[in-house]
């Protein structure tokens, strides 16, 4: 009894938080967003080699200092098991393989659990998507008993590509209280540290893991690797796109805050409040900047500019405010500054598209849905479309 009346009590906090929220335009602060081509001593970049040796490492810092944690670079060894295996899956379409990915480091190990269909259409090796599962396991089931929109792996193999996933409970527990038991493990040292990764910082890192398994299987063509997420698996995906470009193609799903979303307009759910509520996501010295988000030296539009020349797919949801849908948009908007500098202009409109209108065509993709806070079909159907086109112009271009 007493258990239940406390989870009302947390309940009703949760719903007076939420109805404290800003959700009127009007009330949007002023803002200036950081300049995404102009180094923190005041240089103008111009040109590709001075975005990726000067311009684009100091943004990375940026956010690794002050927002996502330092990631760690090495580790002792890794190893890649097949645990389970079935060549005719789906009926026939499609060959599972469970691995096992175990990373040691400082006398111990951490598993990750990888569950992967390819397509049995003949291919040597397929494009893949990689997928973050923020949810329950039974979302990714590798016997199919239970499909879930959430990851609709028949669909994914219809379209010709392969699909994997692993869950981020494996790299980092989504809980305040156990999220070191995983990676962090491996890498005491980053506990104590002002910008240590912390949970979602472990997401992105075992996403880079895994793509150390696909370099190695002959099924997946590993220049065609997207990764996708959805909601915190999203600012996951960011991240780790962020900081591994092997990854080909970004796809983040109602990221929202510290995802796609600017920070600066306070709308929705803001940094403060992240941070309150998700302390073990983002590194110590993000909460430096709870009450003074002006002076964070990045916002999310320089985190999708991170993404340039790659093609990056973001979204929202019509009823889900909390993760900032007009912010959302204008980050990628702002972003294109940096895909300009490669001769690729993404001709976003600074007013975002209507409702299930999605901007398939440019490198920078978007769209806006009608619903709620979720992953679903039709958002899946969209990333196909889009990485359809990219690789055909890859293609095109060869």
């Amino acid at each position: 009894m007493l258990k239940q009346l406390i989870g009302i009590i947390l309940i009703i906090a949760f719903a007076a938080k939420v109805s404290a929220q800003n959700y009127d335009e009007t009330k949007v602060p002023a803002f200036t967003l950081p300049d995404i081509l102009k180094t923190t001593d005041g240089r103008t970049v111009k040109t590709i080699e001075a975005w990726e040796q000067s311009r684009r490492p100091e943004i990375l810092r940026m956010f690794e200092e002050n927002v996502y944690g330092t990631m760690p670079k090495t580790y002792d060894r890794i190893t890649f098991k097949i645990t389970a295996e079935d060549k005719n899956a789906m009926g026939g379409k499609a060959h599972l393989k469970e691995v096992t990915v175990t990373i040691y480091n400082s006398n111990t190990s951490v598993n990750i659990h990888l569950t992967l269909f390819t397509p049995n259409n003949g291919k040597t090796s397929n494009p893949a998507f990689l997928f973050i599962n923020n949810r329950d396991t039974t979302n990714t089931d590798p016997t199919r008993k239970v499909k879930s929109d959430f990851w609709p792996a028949e669909m994914v193999i219809d379209s010709g590509y392969a699909i994997a996933a692993f869950n981020v409970n494996d790299a980092a527990p989504d809980n305040k209280d156990n999220y070191t038991n995983g990676v962090l493990k491996l890498y005491p040292d980053q506990l104590n540290a002002d910008k240590g990764m912390k949970a979602i910082g472990c997401w992105a890192w075992a996403a880079s893991r895994v793509m150390d398994y696909l370099k190695t299987d002959k099924d997946i063509d590993f220049t065609k690797v997207s990764i996708v997420g959805h909601s915190r698996g999203g600012k996951a995906t960011l991240w780790a796109a962020a900081e591994d470009e092997r990854f080909a193609m970004v796809f983040a799903n109602c990221s929202g805050n510290t995802g796609a979303a600017l920070a600066r307009r306070q709308f929705g759910e803001t940094v403060k409040i992240i941070n309150t509520h998700y302390p073990y996501w983002f590194n110590n010295n993000y909460k430096n900047y709870n009450d003074a988000i002006n002076s964070l030296p990045v916002d999310q539009h320089m985190l999708i500019a991170l993404m340039a020349p790659r093609p990056v797919y973001t979204t929202n949801a019509t009823k889900d405010l909390w993760a900032d849908p007009l912010g959302s948009y204008l980050s990628v908007y702002y972003a294109q500054k940096a895909y300009e500098l490669y001769g690729i202009n993404p001709e976003l409109k600074f007013t975002p598209p209507p409702a299930n209108s999605p901007i398939i065509n440019q490198t920078i993709g978007y769209h806006i849905r009608e619903g709620i806070h979720d992953l679903t079909l039709y958002d899946w159907s969209n990333f196909i479309r889009f990485a359809n086109i990219q690789y055909s112009r890859l293609v095109a271009n060869k």
